[in-house]
């Protein structure tokens, strides 16, 4: 059974940090693409970042670009999402996805849907004034 799992949401201050983690199983971790979108309340969910797992390859939206990293841990099939400088309009519920094919991912992204292989619940992050 395929899984996303995300967790470390929570409340927190401007200006303050966290990190999401999204813990995969179920499928080849290391060859696939795994991004982070998000969705505020009564918007569209956007990309936020991703990374090729087998190339290293990144992308972050403008938004985030300078204050969140994307990383991968591949011993562990987990993602990670280090939010810096976090503003109240980074308040969201953020999902991990993951699909089998970078460009298809780029594409989608951009596109603003959602068909990407796998998809996990989401955890909010509310960021505070």
């Amino acid at each position: 059974e395929v899984q996303l799992v995300e967790s470390g949401g929570g409340l927190v201050q401007a200006g303050g940090s966290l990190t999401l983690s999204c813990v995969a199983s179920g499928f080849a971790f290391d060859d696939y693409t795994l991004c982070w979108f998000r969705q505020a309340p009564g918007k569209k969910r956007e990309g936020v970042s991703c990374i090729d797992n087998s190339e290293g390859t990144t992308w972050y939206a403008d938004s985030v670009k300078g204050r969140f990293t994307i990383s991968s841990d591949k011993a562990k099939s987990t993602s990670y999402l280090r939010m810096n400088s976090l503003k109240p309009e980074d308040t969201a519920v953020y999902y991990c996805a993951a699909d089998n094919s970078w460009i298809h991912t780029i594409v989608v992204v951009a596109a603003a849907t959602d068909d990407l292989d796998y998809w996990g619940k989401g955890t909010l992050v509310t960021v505070s004034s």
